[in-house]
């Protein structure tokens, strides 16, 4: 009986080492977490400042070569801005099961972002505003046509009788295939 009882001693020590330990893996964890933001604010802060010291040291020339970059790259993402942000307009559309309207009726500069790249929140925002697209058919239902196409679609003849056992012919006339040869159209 002494056994059991180190043994139960033990299982019972180590279900509470186990949520000591868990405990404890998780306080590591969340201190590298904070030591690892923390160099990253480092990292940002020294980065912005090695920036300011580059631009303070700029001659006029290297300015104004680095003004031009960035205004052919603003340039150059404003013309494919347009098409990106239809490209992701079509995308979400089509994953929110909606009906897009014509491009010549959307204002897409209004769905790019300041960096030049298609602004996702504002596409998702516009997309959900949009109307679900009716399940039903586009067309009239239920205006009294009656029964549209062949009579015998789906129904066998009596060649596809002789062809069958007994038992085959019994099922098919239950799902209804018999139908228009019992009532002699076909």
């Amino acid at each position: 009986m002494d056994e059991n009882k180190n043994d139960q001693v033990s299982e019972a020590g180590s279900n509470g080492d186990a949520k000591h330990d868990a405990a404890g893996l998780q306080a590591e964890i969340d201190k590298w977490k904070a030591l690892s933001r923390k160099n990253e604010d480092r990292f940002k802060q020294a980065s912005s400042e090695l920036e300011g010291f580059r631009q303070s040291q700029m001659t006029d020339t290297e300015k104004a070569i680095e003004a031009a970059k960035v205004e052919a790259r603003n340039a150059a993402l404003s013309e494919v801005g347009a098409k990106l942000v239809n490209a992701e307009l079509r995308a979400a559309s089509s994953a929110a099961g909606v009906t897009l309207p014509s491009a010549e009726y959307l204002n897409l500069s209004s769905f790019v972002s300041e960096d030049g790249n298609p602004d996702a929140a504002r596409i998702e925002a516009f997309v959900s505003s949009l109307p679900k697209s009716g399940s039903g058919a586009s067309y009239a239902q239920n205006i009294g046509l009656g029964r549209q196409g062949s009579p015998a679609a789906g129904q066998l003849t009596r060649e596809d009788l002789s062809r069958m056992s007994p038992r085959e012919i019994n099922a098919a006339r239950a799902a209804g295939k018999c139908d228009a040869l019992l009532r002699g159209e076909v």
